[in-house]
């Protein structure tokens, strides 16, 4: 029951999500953007919440468009899915090692979007991934699906190991705030009534 679609279609992209909040973490994601792709599916696995993405965009240009309205849509999708925000857990926080990378992440779904991300990166690229799409990619989720949204990396090296470590941060603390509480009785996690 907890599932959101959107379909966004500007002149730089096209772009279709499907995400089941209470699946098993199966993905089926084409972006045309390989390690975009890679972080996606991380993102699904860990969450546990099913996405099927589909996405055409003005990559002669650079992967800039097509990386952030996934990020638009896939937050959209996330507020459809949430619907009332009944019986949420709300906050979540993981600390996520990758290696010689470690990563905080912290999630509050409050319908307040904020962005904190306090992560650099060694490299200009991964691959011929452009590392600023990664703080791109969640200033768009996090605007868009309504989330108070902090990553923090504490220490790493790798490039490619920072940003997974991110991403599957992100992944498992989403898992939790979305998680209903049955403790919750279908109530909003709030004193307001509302989120």
């Amino acid at each position: 029951m907890r599932k959101g679609a959107v379909a966004r279609k500007t002149k730089e992209t096209s772009i279709e999500v499907e995400i089941d909040l209470d699946g098993s973490g199966r993905s089926d994601i084409s972006t045309g953007v390989g390690f975009f792709d890679h972080m996606l599916d991380q993102l699904a696995r860990h969450s546990l919440i099913d996405m099927t993405i589909r996405a055409e965009g003005d990559r002669h240009i650079d992967d800039h468009h097509t990386v952030e309205d996934v990020g638009i849509a896939l937050g959209q999708a996330l507020v459809k899915a949430l619907g009332d925000k009944k019986g949420l857990g709300r906050y979540a926080d993981c600390l996520l090692p990758m290696d010689e990378t470690l990563t905080r992440t912290a999630i509050d779904v409050s319908g307040r979007p904020y962005l904190v991300f306090r992560t650099e990166f060694p490299t200009e690229k991964i691959g011929a991934f452009d590392t600023q799409l990664v703080r791109e990619f969640f200033q768009a989720f996090a605007g868009n699906g309504g989330l108070t949204l902090h990553v923090e990396t504490l220490y790493g090296t790798n490039s490619h190991h920072i940003a997974e470590s991110c991403f599957k941060g992100v992944a498992r603390a989403l898992k939790s705030a979305v998680a209903i509480d049955p403790r919750q009785a279908g109530n909003v996690p709030s004193t307001k009534g509302a989120l």
